[in-house]
């Protein structure tokens, strides 16, 4: 039915529904100069939440596009709730089946795709969205929260793969869409944490009708349901995004308990409509020096996390300095469930392999590697060596974990080079390979200040055992791609909880992820075969210690050289108001205000 021929019916909801979106466009026009500024060290990649896995495509996409669950933006510990949903979950046959009920009268914002039609959020949004993971052609990095959890899922992909196209049309027994509004979720096991999986942004609602207008530069345009919509757009510059006039009354009510230095936080927002401010603009400021100098011109609102070289211009032993207290600003410390490390490409010929020399010159490698001096130079103190792969905060995490083969020890590690053939046989001062082959390390890296600090440690650290390392560059986008695609040997990364178990750090490690999340393409039946057995047990022991012996596997074998947990210090001008940072993320704008009168005086 073409829009000249829409019934009655239809035509009111048409004029009804843009009627009201034109009425809550301007109750929010009227503080047009309220703009939240805000920036990030690296460009977006793609707005495509099926494909982003970067913090900034992130961060902009939760604030337009809409999962069914997210974390309450106050209580702790962090807390799932309903976000699209009616309520939450009702979960079925221990944790097999899950029936989700989407809130009636929520609306994506209006596009050309939709023909001037009103575009209802329907359960078979959110159907779409799961498939579209799993479609081989998407290359979704977030296939692993589904593979082998959903019934038929797996083989509509392999079908997929088989034909050279996913079969949208046909149904798959995992995803039931029962009616309009109710979704059934079906999977082969108990999962007691697939909850988890319905707030992670890449499960956002997609219209199908945006999908197949856009194809391949999807990713250009989100429209979803959410507080904001893109507004002006310059790829990896400048990103702008405005309220959503067809956004739903959402006020904020807390769901659990608070800490005390949140309570005036929530008293402030308490019966306030959201979002509070009607636009907000991103920067790309790749280099460290030219977004602390936005934030203390004022041109940035606030920042999420601190530059670390400048932390001695920031903090005295950790707390603000007195200066810039003076000023009003805000200093929040957050040791965010995240870990760092350095990965080694496990199908690399040089850093590759699971030969006893290979493992050898990998463990050599991390033993060589001063993360004292890490921490004290490049974090400038603020941040705790990590030692296993579960970060502080997450079930599993050991702080006493303590092991030899990562610990700094030059002199081990030269003699395990020694030991395994790896001499320095020309008299050039660096070593070659047992088969007397010239042995150059390539690690990449990013072309900022911060990341050619890091690439002198390296140098430093390898020169002092006899290994030849050289430096590679490219922008983090272009880095991204290039280890999914696992042509990058040697390159240090980080990861932020996605959600808050184990699971989301281990799967990094895990075989079927390869190509994904599993940077390092490290593919160990053993590793693997305790994943499988650790995903259907809920929170116990016997979980812990499957986790642990998955640790001491990536000890052993060494495809990371594990390096720090982040303790991420925030700021915020003092015209910011009710910022609160949260363990699972930074994109929170709808709940910050701005108050222009403190700004100008500010500034």
């Amino acid at each position: 039915m073409t829009p000249m021929t829409l019934s009655f019916h239809a035509r009111a909801l048409h004029i009804l529904f843009f009627a009201c979106s034109l009425a809550i466009a301007s109750a929010h026009a009227a503080a047009p100069s309220k703009t939240l500024h805000v920036a990030f060290p690296t460009a977006e990649t793609s707005f495509d939440p099926a494909f982003a896995s970067d913090e900034a495509s992130y961060d902009i996409l939760v604030n337009i596009m809409e999962m069914m669950l997210d974390y309450d933006y106050l209580v702790r510990p962090v807390k799932l709730v309903p976000r699209t949903l009616e309520a939450m979950p009702a979960v079925e046959d221990n944790g097999k089946t899950y029936t989700m009920k989407v809130r009636k009268g929520i609306f994506f914002t209006s596009d050309p795709a939709f023909k001037g039609k009103p575009r209802e959020l329907t359960a078979g949004d959110y159907a779409y969205a799961l498939k579209r993971i799993l479609d081989p052609a998407v290359s979704s990095p977030w296939l692993w929260m589904l593979t082998g959890k959903i019934v038929g899922g797996d083989e509509a992909r392999e079908k997929a793969v088989k034909t050279g196209k996913f079969d949208y049309d046909s149904p798959i027994g995992g995803l039931e869409v029962v009616d309009r509004y109710t979704l059934k979720i079906h999977l082969k096991s108990p999962d007691l944490r697939f909850l988890y999986v319905l707030a992670v942004p890449s499960t956002a609602a997609m219209a199908r009708e945006i999908v197949e207008a856009y194809g391949n530069d999807i990713g250009a345009h989100p429209v979803g349901t959410g507080p904001y919509m893109l507004g002006q757009y310059k790829r990896s510059s400048r990103i702008e995004l405005v309220t959503n006039p067809s956004y739903r009354e959402v006020t904020y009510a807390p769901s659990g308990p608070i800490p005390a230095s949140s309570q005036a936080v929530a008293a402030g927002l308490n019966g306030r409509r959201l979002p509070l401010v009607p636009r907000i603009e991103i920067s790309i400021i790749e280099e460290a020096q030219g977004e602390w100098l936005s934030f203390l011109n004022g041109e940035i609102d606030y920042l999420f996390l601190l530059p670390k070289e400048f932390t001695d211009q920031a903090l005295v032993n950790g707390k603000l300095r007195s200066s810039l207290a003076a000023k009003g600003i805000l200093h929040q410390v957050l040791v965010q469930p995240s870990v760092s490390y350095t990965y080694f490409n496990m199908e690399n010929p040089v850093v590759g392999g699971y030969t006893p020399e290979k493992i050898a010159l990998r463990r050599a490698i991390s033993m060589a590697y001063d993360i004292d001096e890490a921490i004290r130079v490049l974090s400038h103190g603020r941040a705790l060596p990590a030692n296993g792969p579960i970060p502080p905060d997450i079930a599993g995490y050991d702080p006493n974990l303590k092991t030899n083969a990562q610990v700094y020890d030059p002199a081990a590690a030269r003699a395990l080079l020694d030991r395994f053939g790896y001499k320095d046989r020309d008299g050039d001062g660096y070593r070659e390979t047992p088969e007397g082959k010239p042995l150059v390390l390539e690690r990449w890296s990013s072309p900022s200040t911060a990341a050619r600090e890091a690439d002198e440690l390296w140098k430093k650290n390898m020169d002092a055992i006899g290994l030849k390392i050289v430096s590679k560059k490219d922008k983090e986008p272009e880095l991204i791609k290039m280890a999914r695609l696992g042509k990058i040997s040697m390159r240090s990364a980080a990861w932020g909880a996605d959600y808050p178990d184990a699971e989301n750090f281990m799967q990094l490690l895990y075989g079927p992820n390869v190509g994904q999340g599993n940077t390092s393409r490290f593919n160990l039946p053993e590793f693997n075969r305790l994943f499988d057995e650790a995903r259907p047990l809920p929170d116990s022991l016997e979980r812990t210690k499957l986790f642990d012996q998955m640790t001491q596997l990536v000890i052993a074998y060494a495809p990371w050289r594990l390096t720090i947990n982040d303790i991420r210090d925030t700021f915020a001008h003092p015209w910011v108001r009710y910022y609160v940072p949260h363990p699972l993320g930074s994109g929170w704008w709808s709940y910050l205000d701005i108050d222009e009168a403190a700004r100008v005086k500010g500034k």
